[in-house]
C-alpha cells in the first residue's frame, strides 16, 4: 500500500517526495503512534529530534507557514541551494547533503531522490 499525505497546497507527496515545509526540504514519514499519525522528516536532519509530529492534516495546516513552497521543481531546488548557501543559518555540509540526496552525483546523474521520482514515474 502507497501512503501518501495531501499537503495544504493540495499536492499528494509519499514517503520518498521532497517537499518545502516552512523554507527547508522535507519528507512526509507517517507514524504507528498512539499521540500522532504522521511526521515531516527534514532532508538531512530527519529520522529524530527534527522531526515535526502532526496529530493530523489539521495540525499541518496551522504550521503550514507563508515560507512553505509545497513540491519544487528541480530548477527551483536548484535556486533553493544557491540561496541557501548566502544564508547563515546552513553550513557548506549540510547544504552539500541536501544536493546529494536531492540530485545523487549532481544533477545530471538523475541518482538523487529526483532522479528516482523521475525513473518511476516513466519521466
Amino acid at each position: 500500500m502507497d501512503v501518501t499525505l495531501e499537503l495544504p497546497t493540495g499536492e499528494t507527496v509519499g514517503t520518498d517526495e521532497v517537499f518545502d515545509f516552512n523554507g527547508y526540504p522535507y519528507r512526509f514519514r507517517p507514524l504507528d503512534h498512539a499521540e500522532y499519525a504522521f511526521a515531516l522528516s527534514p532532508l538531512v536532519w530527519g529520522g529524530g529530534d527534527m522531526d515535526v509530529p502532526f496529530e493530523d492534516r489539521a495540525a499541518l495546516r496551522e504550521q503550514w507557514g507563508p515560507e512553505s513552497r509545497g513540491v519544487r521543481s528541480d530548477e527551483e531546488w536548484r535556486d533553493w541551494l544557491v540561496e541557501a548557501r548566502a544564508d547563515d543559518r546552513f553550513g557548506d555540509g549540510e547544504l552539500d547533503a541536501v544536493e546529494r540526496e536531492l540530485f545523487g552525483g549532481g544533477p545530471e546523474t538523475g541518482d538523487g531522490i529526483l532522479g528516482r521520482l523521475r525513473r518511476a514515474l516513466g519521466r
